[in-house]
């Protein structure tokens, strides 16, 4: 009953393939089942990213990069969550995709592109519109990236669904008090949903780093440091059950009501 991960805290240059053979060697050393990886595995320039470079470099499902860690997961009968620029259709998307076994199970198109802070993702990517869930071991797994942590509607939707089990792979900027922000938006999640959070950053130079796993009574299980770190960890879906028991806070939720008052907003608008 129980899932065990590895949480690959890396930071990745602006080499695409150095960056491939970077993720597939920490599968490949890996003892875990589920690998997890930060967002923009494809890389970017030390300045910070851009159109061109994504453009450049993004792939479909079908390209060497997602193909050789899918590849890799059936190799070492694994699964792993990783992130591409992912074309398809004329558009180019922030991704994260679930691989397991050499097959590839999910792909999530980020929702809420990160335009704050003054960036402006989405003069890059186009937004994805579809919620991902999906059964997972003993767990019923979400997906999101980064910037989504800060729209907990997303969040709740998907634990109405059953989802306990969030992961987001995040590249979360440096600057004032975004390490506070991300303890606090990783661990709120988790509590609220009464879920389990998985949280994997990019670190230095550019982000911050300090990976985290929170549980579903919203504490920090684990913590990384600021620079490359991996670690390992068990989670049991039995916890969950547990929380759930004593704060049954999504049976007690009220979706009906809120709707009303949240029709009535945009009416008025």
């Amino acid at each position: 009953m129980s899932l065990s991960i590895a949480v690959h805290q890396l930071s990745f240059g602006e080499n695409k393939n150095e960056n491939l053979i970077k993720i597939i060697s920490h599968i490949n050393d890996s003892t875990q089942y589920l690998n997890i990886f930060p967002e923009y595995c494809m890389g970017l320039p030390s300045s910070g990213l851009t159109k061109e470079h994504v453009y450049e470099n993004a792939e479909s499902v079908e390209g060497e990069f997602v193909s050789k860690i899918v590849s890799k997961t059936l190799e070492k009968e694994c699964a792993t969550i990783f992130t591409t620029y992912l074309k398809e259709k004329g558009e180019v998307y922030n991704a994260a995709i679930l691989a397991e076994k050499g097959k590839i199970k999910a792909v999530y198109k980020k929702i809420h592109l990160f335009d704050a802070f003054g960036y402006r993702e989405s003069e890059i990517f186009s937004p994805g519109n579809e919620i991902i869930i999906v059964d997972f071991s003993d767990f019923i797994l979400g997906l999101a990236i980064c910037f989504d942590l800060r729209f907990p509607e997303i969040f709740r939707i998907m634990a109405y669904k059953g989802v306990n089990l969030f992961v987001v792979p995040s590249g979360w900027y440096k600057g004032p008090y975004k390490v506070e922000q991300w303890k606090i938006l990783t661990s709120s999640r988790a509590h609220e949903n009464v879920s389990f959070l998985v949280a994997v950053d990019q670190m230095s130079p550019l982000f911050i780093g300090h990976s985290v796993i929170a549980s579903p009574y919203g504490y920090l299980i684990k913590e990384c440091g600021e620079g490359e770190e991996c670690f390992y960890t068990a989670l049991d879906v039995n916890e969950i059950y547990s929380a759930r028991k004593n704060i049954p806070v999504i049976n007690l939720s009220k979706p009906n009501l809120y709707m009303k008052f949240y029709n009535s907003i945009f009416k008025e608008k």
